[in-house]
């Protein structure tokens, strides 16, 4: 069998990355540099394990937009949020929470008609 371990990091020499992990953190952080270049030209973000490694990343545009992005793991979120150079909340409460617009699509979601909502336009 093939050893596959990864060099273990020294003082001189930081562990390599795993490549996937790279992969779809570069990925993440393109769609993350997307939304806040589409929403005002900023956004702060926020992490949270949603489970089974799982990682959701909150986006909050400077325009008061938000969405959402999945991580495979808390170590993808982080380095996509480094790529992506925006600002990391610790917490999705009071300033933050505070910044996000909802639409009638949200409130009409938020009432329990889950299809066939209006648009917030």
């Amino acid at each position: 069998m093939a050893d596959t371990q990864q060099p273990a990091a020294t003082d001189d020499q930081p562990a390599a990355p795993d490549r996937r992990v790279e992969k779809q953190a570069k990925r993440l952080a393109q769609q993350i540099t997307a939304f806040a270049q589409s929403h005002g030209g900023g956004a702060d973000g926020q992490l949270a394990h949603i489970g089974r490694g799982a990682t959701r990343i909150a986006l909050v545009g400077a325009d008061g937009e938000w969405g959402n992005l999945v991580a495979r793991s808390y170590q993808t979120a982080q380095r996509a949020v480094e790529l992506s150079g925006i600002t990391l909340q610790d917490d999705f409460d009071g300033e933050l929470a505070a910044r996000v617009r909802t639409g009638r699509y949200e409130w009409t979601r938020m009432a329990g008609q889950q299809i066939g909502g209006p648009s917030n336009g």
